[in-house]
């Protein structure tokens, strides 16, 4: 097992899941998806989102009878995966120790399955305490702390590309550091 280092603040990092996505995509049964999974991966989670076969409809369903459709193709999947999906993810969990989640996508309708939901700990001041608060008073968030993540959400949709950027960046400074000084 490689050598684990103490993040700021004294969290211990989980092992490197660089590989994760091949070995997922290996460990899946044949005919689950119409493609190669999509695995996201950040320190807490992995969620596994595969891709589901579009349900065969007469040509002039409606577009609620697709939707309907497609949440019906989804839950069977789920439905009828969940022992496999079970042992795979403890396999997963096992090797990445990391938490696994499991979405699918079908047409246009996407359901992620149980998923984490993490506490994150932070230190406001006034002002953004008052903008939280505004959120909640407004109807647009029950809490503070669904507010703030409210307020994440959106600064990632507008930050896309910046945070693209920055997670190669880290991609390349994590390489650089296994890689070690060249003799």
């Amino acid at each position: 097992m490689p050598v684990r280092f103490a993040a700021p603040g004294g969290r211990t990092e989980p092992p490197n899941a660089d590989d994760a996505a091949a070995w997922i995509t290996g460990a899946l049964p044949d005919g689950w998806f119409t493609e190669a999974p999509e695995v996201v991966i950040d320190r807490d989670e992995i969620i596994i989102w595969g891709r589901l076969p579009r349900p065969d409809l007469p040509e002039d369903a409606t577009d609620a009878d697709r939707a309907a459709g497609q949440a019906g193709r989804i839950a069977r999947f789920r439905e009828e995966t969940r022992e496999a999906r079970i042992r795979v993810a403890r396999q997963v969990e096992h090797r990445y120790q990391r938490k696994v989640a499991w979405g699918a996508r079908c047409g246009e309708t996407s359901e992620l399955f149980t998923h984490l939901s993490a506490p994150v700990m932070t230190r406001l001041r006034q002002p953004e305490r008052q903008v939280l608060d505004t959120l909640v008073d407004a109807g647009v968030a029950r809490s503070r702390s669904e507010a703030l993540a409210w307020c994440v959400k959106l600064v990632g949709r507008h930050t896309e590309d910046w945070l693209e950027e920055l997670r190669s960046a880290m991609t390349r400074v994590d390489e650089l550091r296994r890689r070690g000084p060249e003799a």
